[in-house]
């Protein structure tokens, strides 16, 4: 890689760092093509990328931005799993290294917090953002049906008992 490659690498690391809502440090433990081929995948799926950058370049690229706090974790075969939803990238990575023992999850950083291992499972465990819309969208729709529900009621059970009266006399 030529001075010009490194500039451009880092510029385009930086980019994505003020982009996206969370990053989490990945350690490579000898993943294989396929393997590394269906993360990469299911990551696209999710919205979110996974990415092997040379960690000085990744050092640099940090510079300046909220994620600056993962320094610490960038050493060794590291790869970022990189996403704008603060809990997709995450959650693919853990589903993915409980498959595995060829990845570790090192750490991350959901804007200027940093967190650990287990910091990273537990963002994982949460609600995605179209999960959290859904719940949203479903709780301000019930009421509007409860609504719809009630006023039709009494005409019904009106009906009902209209239905009723004529079927007595008919009898």
């Amino acid at each position: 890689m030529d001075r010009s490659q490194k500039a451009d690498a880092v510029a385009e690391l930086n980019a994505t760092f003020n982009e996206v809502g969370v990053v989490v440090v990945t350690r490579n433990l000898g993943l294989s093509v396929a393997q590394s081929t269906e993360l990469r995948s299911k990551m696209r799926e999710a919205g979110a990328t996974y990415k092997v950058a040379k960690n000085r370049l990744a050092k640099r690229a940090i510079v300046d931005t909220d994620y600056a706090g993962i320094d610490d974790y960038l050493t060794g075969p590291t790869a970022l799993a990189t996403s704008v939803d603060p809990v997709a990238a995450a959650k693919v990575v853990i589903d993915f290294a409980k498959t595995t023992d060829k990845l570790e999850v090192v750490g991350g950083s959901m804007g200027s917090q940093v967190l650990d291992a287990d910091g990273v499972k537990a963002l994982a465990s949460m609600p995605s953002l179209d999960e959290l819309r859904a719940k949203l969208v479903g709780l301000v729709n019930a009421p509007a049906t409860k609504i719809a529900q009630l006023s039709t009621a009494p005409a019904a059970k009106l009906a009902r008992v209209f239905g009723a009266y004529a079927a007595k006399d008919a009898a």
